[in-house]
C-alpha cells in the first residue's frame, strides 16, 4: 500500500508539471503514462478515470499550496506581518518550478469554472478555504489593533486575492519586470486603506 500510494505521488508530481504547461484537459491518462514510463493500464489503476485523475491532481496541488504558502505564513505574527508574508509566500507559489507554466489553480478555474462535476466541486470548495484564510487574516489585523473596526472584510478579501491574479497575469503573460513591485505597492495602499 505505501509502495503503490508513492507511486500514486510521484506520478501526481509529474502532472502538476505537465498541467501547468497544457492544462487539465489535455492531461490524459495515456500521455501521463508515457511521461512517467508506466503502461497505460498500470497508471489506470492508480486513477480509474481521467476525472478522477484531475480531483486527485487538484487535491495534490492544494496539499502543496499548504505546504508553500499557508504553512509559512501562520509562522508570521498576527495582524500586518502575516498578511505580508501571505503576499510572499503566494508571490513564490506563483513562480514555483513544479508548475512551470504558473499557478495550476489560475489554471483550473479557467478550464473548470462552467464544467459541471467532481473537479469543479473540489476546486470551488478549496478556494473557498483560501478566500477564508485571507479573511481569518484580516479579521486578526483587526483584533491586533492594526485594522479599524468596522473594516469590510469581504472587500479587503476581494482586493488582495486581486492582487495575486494581476501579478500573475502582469508576470506570466505581459512579461512585465514591474509586477512584483506593482504588487507590494498594490498591498500598501490596501494595508493603509484598511488602518483607517
Amino acid at each position: 500500500m505505501i509502495s503503490g500510494q508513492k507511486t500514486q505521488e510521484s506520478i501526481l508530481i509529474k502532472a502538476m508539471y505537465s498541467a501547468s504547461k497544457t492544462g487539465f484537459e489535455a492531461l490524459s491518462i495515456g500521455k501521463l503514462a508515457s511521461a512517467v514510463g508506466m503502461s497505460k493500464s498500470g497508471l489506470f489503476a492508480h486513477f480509474n478515470s481521467k476525472e478522477q485523475l484531475q480531483v486527485d491532481l487538484l487535491k495534490a496541488i492544494a496539499k502543496k499550496f499548504v505546504e508553500v504558502v499557508i504553512t509559512p505564513s501562520l509562522k508570521a505574527s498576527r495582524g500586518e506581518p502575516r498578511i505580508r508574508a501571505m503576499l510572499k509566500y503566494l508571490l513564490a507559489w506563483a513562480d514555483a518550478k513544479f508548475m512551470p507554466g504558473g499557478c495550476l489553480f489560475l489554471t483550473a478555474i479557467v478550464e473548470f469554472d462552467d464544467k459541471p462535476g467532481p473537479a469543479r466541486d473540489f476546486l470551488v470548495s478549496n478556494q473557498k478555504l483560501w478566500l477564508n484564510f485571507i479573511s481569518e487574516a484580516a479579521s486578526l489585523a483587526i483584533v491586533e489593533d492594526h485594522f479599524q473596526k468596522d473594516l469590510d472584510i469581504e472587500l479587503f478579501t476581494f482586493e488582495f486575492h486581486s492582487i495575486y491574479q494581476s501579478y500573475h497575469y502582469a508576470s506570466r503573460l505581459l512579461n512585465d519586470p514591474l509586477a512584483e513591485s506593482r504588487a507590494w505597492i498594490m498591498l500598501d495602499k490596501l494595508l493603509e486603506r484598511s488602518r483607517g
